[in-house]
C-alpha cells in the first residue's frame, strides 16, 4: 500500500473506502491506552472529528506533557526519518504533521493485519 497521503482528510477517505476505518480507530485507541494516555474515540466518530481530536491531543502533549508524547511516538513505532522531514514552523503545524504521521502508521499497521492476518 503506498503511503502518500499529503493531508490526513485523504488518508481517512482511503481507510473509509477500504473498509479498515473503524479497525484505525481501534488501533489509535489501543496505542493511546498502551501509552497511558486517556483518549476518547468512539467507533463511529466521524473521520473530521477524529482528525481534529487527534491534533488537538498532539498539540496538548507537545506543550504539556512531551514525555507521554514521546511515549506515544515510541509505541505507534512513527519512523524517525519521518521526524527529519517535518518542517519546524509553530507547534500547531508541527501537531497536525505528527498527527499526519501517527495515521499513516496506523493505518499501515491496519492494512497489514487485514492483508496478511
Amino acid at each position: 500500500m503506498v503511503m502518500n497521503f499529503p493531508n490526513s482528510t485523504e488518508l481517512l477517505q482511503s481507510a473509509e473506502n477500504q473498509g479498515l476505518y473503524t479497525k484505525l480507530v481501534s488501533q489509535l485507541e489501543k496505542d493511546f491506552g498502551l501509552a497511558n494516555i486517556p483518549v476518547d474515540f468512539s467507533l463511529d466518530v466521524e473521520p473530521t472529528d477524529l482528525q481534529a481530536t487527534l491534533h488537538e491531543k498532539v498539540y496538548f502533549l507537545i506543550l504539556e506533557k512531551f514525555t507521554d508524547y514521546l511515549n506515544l511516538l515510541y509505541i505507534v513505532d512513527v519512523p524517525e526519518r519521518a521526524f527529519k522531514e517535518i518542517q519546524v514552523t509553530d507547534a500547531v503545524e508541527v501537531a497536525e504533521q505528527v498527527s499526519l504521521l501517527i495515521l499513516k502508521r496506523e493505518l499501515q499497521k491496519v492494512w497489514l493485519k487485514a492483508k496478511y492476518g
